[in-house]
């Protein structure tokens, strides 16, 4: 902007003299950047400091503005921040509650910002704001997929392990008794500063909740709903701090009355397979069905497959001993015991995912045997895909494999 750049701190910095703590948004002089010894800055370069239940979700910059997305207790929201001297001035924009905002584009020739907003029971909202007057107007509204007005959206915390306090939302009847009855799923993901927002998803209003259900995002250690350091909390030798904070939102929505064990499933998928096998391993007794796709679940050999290497700084070095002890204590694979009631598990992979290798996926029915199911699903450029229905087994039942080939 100008002669100043506009960046978000990723971890503690002082420059020119002052502090710009790790989430800050800041605007550093481009001059003071370029000199061999930063000079002295008379005004701190901070636009913005998030509180510890705050982070900036994304900016944009106008002629005369910066506009940040700013996530406050993982509700979105639009915050215009105006040069003022050697300060900042800052001007809340409008929006709705438990919803997230995703900036578009800015004109930096002009004032003109496009932006969407959408949340669990609200559909994608394309707008455009004059941030100088702070006025927006709808441009295009995507249709609704479900009947949203039996349902409400509720954000609730719960006190995890060590006692930080773990937000989650959830979507459910408006009616709905807290009898331990009604069937829920909770979602989570919980890395790589990967934050679970209000979103939209036709499909499941449609098949889930206009049918009744009631669904959970657990906002959870490792995502990035509250910037670097949430992320930063549940790495590497932390990582139990994830699974810990995701057992902990589903004994809640027990204690509440939400749902029970028998009516409990969670769904994750890539990272979240990991949360969610880890989850079966290590509190069977909390749930009873469970969704893992594409899913990391083999810890103590998930850098030897493609891409794993590159998540050494997220989970940790099996190759060094004392890593790999960590690992192994929460690893699936490693944890599953033949002799344990586990939910029924339902796992997708891909043969040809070059991310996350299908052979965790294709190896760990042999040790959950006899309650999961797999499916194999091939692609080739050229060709779709297709598939015959397989009926999930029940708790106990024995186990279900499915190969999907292309079609011709």
């Amino acid at each position: 902007m100008g002669d100043r750049l506009i960046l978000t701190a990723e971890e503690d910095w002082t420059f020119g003299g002052h502090a710009i703590e790790t989430g800050d948004l800041a605007a550093v002089p481009l001059a003071a950047l370029r000199a061999e010894t930063a000079p002295a800055l008379s005004a701190s370069p901070v636009i913005f400091a998030p509180t510890a239940r705050q982070s900036v979700n994304g900016v944009a910059i106008t002629n005369g503005h910066v506009v940040a997305s700013v996530l406050d207790n993982v509700s979105g929201g639009l915050i215009r921040f105006a040069p003022r001297g050697g300060s900042w001035t800052q001007t809340a924009l409008p929006t709705p509650e438990n919803v997230s905002v995703s900036l578009v584009d800015a004109s930096r020739g002009h004032e003109d910002m496009f932006y969407y907003v959408q949340g669990f029971l609200t559909p994608s909202t394309l707008s455009q704001a004059d941030v100088a007057s702070a006025r927006s107007e709808v441009l295009r509204e995507s249709p609704a997929r479900f009947n949203a007005a039996t349902h409400v959206v509720e954000q609730h915390s719960v006190a995890s392990t060590d006692g930080t306090e773990i937000p989650y939302f959830l979507v459910r009847p408006r009616d709905q008794a807290n009898d331990g009855s009604a069937p829920t799923i909770l979602f989570g993901y919980g890395g790589f500063n990967i934050p679970m927002l209000p979103g939209y998803a036709g499909q499941l209003g449609k098949l889930w909740l206009e049918q009744g259900g009631s669904y959970v995002v657990a906002n959870i250690r490792g995502g990035g709903e509250f910037g670097p350091g949430w992320h930063q909390a549940a790495l590497n030798d932390n990582r139990q701090r994830s699974f810990d904070d995701f057992a902990a939102v589903a004994r809640d929505l027990i204690d509440r009355g939400v749902t029970s064990p028998d009516h409990l499933g969670i769904y994750g998928r890539s990272n979240g397979g990991v949360l969610t096998s880890v989850a079966v391993t290590q509190n069977p007794d909390l749930f009873d069905a469970a969704v893992i796709e594409s899913p990391l679940i083999d810890m103590l050999r998930y850098h030897e497959m493609p891409a794993g290497a590159s998540w050494i700084g997220e989970y940790g070095d099996p190759r060094i001993p004392e890593e790999a002890a960590w690992i192994a204590e929460y690893s699936a694979y490693q944890q599953l015991r033949p002799e344990v009631d586990y939910p029924v598990v339902y796992i997708t992979t891909n043969t040809l995912d070059d991310r996350v290798h299908p052979g965790h996926a294709r190896n760990s029915p042999r040790v959950l045997r006899p309650r999961a199911t797999i499916i194999c699903i091939s692609r080739t450029p050229r060709a779709g895909t297709a598939m015959t229905p397989i009926r999930p087994p029940t708790r106990g039942a024995g186990p279900g494999t499915m190969s999907i080939s292309p079609s011709s």
